[in-house]
């Protein structure tokens, strides 16, 4: 988990709606732009070994753009393309949920009403060749797995498929559809009269799925809402700014950008929310970024709600999509992120630095910021006040919760940090679901059944054990071993839920456990 954390790079830049800037340069003779040509020219006619032009061309913008901050990228054609997909909302392919176990491509689950399962594939099925080719035992990396299951909407691709319980390989023909992605991962209510919401991103349709949930949720008489951006890395900008404008009154600021050749651009709430009357605690942790943290501010500048959790990323920086001709992408920062009260919500940072800023988080974990509020320190400077009640808020990068939620570092045991990096505990969990998914499924109707009564058998947990001592990983002690397992468990059965239903049931377990979300339910009910 902690892991997770220092995983900076997959925070999706935020993208707003920016009208086309004037674009200025020097292309005289003394100009740098020359002296790159020059340069590139020289490089491609005379070097001692031949060299490729569109890697030099690739290098130089990443180059450049690395002097520059933590946030403006360049991306080729395909990773951009791969980028885009889950903002969009949808993609192309075959429709199923899988995992890799031994080499070999899992069928997880099939996304329902999808492709794969119209023709009659299941979870547990092994897809073993896609049109004749050989894709199990070749340790053939994921993303080529991936690039031979998706295709245009409306093509056919061939699967050969091992079944359990059934002899020989079964083929299936499977035409290609366009596949949602979603960036809800659950909705329910998590306490009479309470609903819990949680987003993993900030997507074109995330405004819509959001909607639809919080409208079956009222129905259910959800008069309070928990929104969980507990590691939400961002997304598109409209977006954000859609679900804010929900919760605020008419012409209540939302976020405003400004930069050094970017006018200042103010979004304000038209409102016309739906949920003006709904009180509202919102989730944070150090891995709520971007876009999340523009929802963030927005609540809390204008005492909207009250935010639970830990500090925030601190991603407030505006990027510009520039898009080339190849179909590659340079995303360019033109401006800042500032909150309703005036605050900057991008963390400090020095130019061309990436390493220091890639630390942040595991320097406030060493320096006791995610454990101890007393050790986060903000200066006269940084202080600024609410909209209604006047309230001091801090900026200096990212938001600070209204109610400050310690990480638990006792639960999660080195021991169980060193069987998560090794994929000890994946790949065991793996085999065991696979293993006995039908008789799970047969076993367990119903969510609330299997919620009530399972328990994850003490034969997995020994395998793990084992399985970890063979890679020389062990507990120190006893009383390692023995704070281990509960924690363990509860990630397992969590993982189980997930296999047999979906996020929705992973996260109806997980949050049992959750600080951040059993304080929001203290809060939001008294206590």
């Amino acid at each position: 988990m902690m892991k997770k954390a220092i995983i900076i790079l997959l925070m999706m830049p935020l993208l707003p709606v920016i009208g086309k800037a004037q674009i200025r340069g020097n292309i005289g003779n003394a100009s740098p732009l020359r002296k790159l040509q020059l340069a590139e020219m020289a490089i491609t006619n005379f070097y001692v070994d031949s060299v490729d032009e569109q890697k030099l061309a690739e290098d130089a913008i990443r180059g450049m753009l690395e002097k520059l901050d933590p946030h403006s990228t360049y991306t080729d054609a395909k990773e951009t393309k791969a980028m885009n997909e889950p903002l969009q909302g949808d993609f192309e392919g075959i429709g199923v949920q899988f995992n890799m176990i031994n080499d070999t491509l899992v069928v997880i689950q099939p996304v329902v009403n999808g492709p794969s399962e119209k023709v009659g594939i299941l979870a547990g099925d092994r897809i073993v060749n896609v049109n004749d080719s050989s894709i199990a035992g070749v340790k053939m990396e994921r993303i080529d797995i991936m690039k031979r299951l998706r295709g245009r909407k409306g093509t056919k691709v061939k699967l050969g498929i091992v079944r359990r319980g059934v002899k020989g390989t079964l083929t299936f023909v499977v035409t290609r559809a366009r596949i949602p992605v979603h960036t809800l991962n659950a909705a329910y209510m998590i306490r009479p009269g309470m609903g819990y919401v949680r987003l993993e991103s900030f997507g074109m349709k995330t405004h819509g799925e959001f909607m639809s949930a919080v409208d079956s949720l009222k129905k259910k008489g959800m008069k309070t809402l928990l929104l969980d951006l507990q590691d939400n890395g961002g997304g598109y900008l409209q977006s954000a700014v859609q679900i804010a404008n929900e919760f605020l009154r008419n012409n209540d600021m939302i976020v405003y950008t400004e930069g050094r050749r970017s006018r200042r651009q103010d979004f304000r709430a038209m409102g016309n929310g739906r949920l003006q009357d709904i009180k509202v605690y919102v989730l944070v942790n150090e891995l709520s970024a971007s876009a999340a943290e523009i929802v963030t501010g927005a609540i809390q500048d204008n005492d909207r709600g009250t935010i639970v959790g830990r500090r925030t990323f601190g991603k407030g920086l505006v990027q510009r999509p520039l898009d080339l001709p190849d179909g590659s992408m340079i995303r360019l920062t033109i401006a800042h992120y500032y909150t309703p009260s005036g605050r900057c919500i991008q963390k400090p940072y020095k130019k061309g630095d990436l390493k220091d800023y890639e630390m942040d988080l595991e320097n406030r974990l060493r320096h006791g910021e995610l454990i101890h509020p007393d050790s986060i320190h903000f200066s006269d400077s940084l202080k600024y006040y609410t909209l209604r009640r006047h309230r001091v808020v801090y900026g200096g990068g990212g938001i600070m919760p209204d109610c400050f939620v310690p990480l638990d570092t006792t639960r999660f045991t080195r021991f169980h940090r060193l069987l998560a990096a090794k994929n000890i505990i994946i790949n065991a969990y793996l085999k065991y679901v696979d293993a006995n998914r039908q008789a799970l499924k047969t076993q367990y109707r119903s969510f609330d059944a299997f919620n009530k009564t399972y328990g994850i058998p003490q034969s997995l947990l020994d395998a793990i054990v084992s399985e970890g001592k063979k890679e020389k990983i062990e507990p120190k002690d006893a009383a390692e071993l023995k704070t281990t397992l509960p924690y363990l468990s509860h990630q397992l059965k969590a993982l189980v839920a997930r296999d047999l239903w979906d996020m929705n049931e992973y996260f109806r377990v997980w949050n049992e456990q959750s600080d951040i979300v059993n304080k929001a339910v203290q809060l939001a009910a008294g206590k």
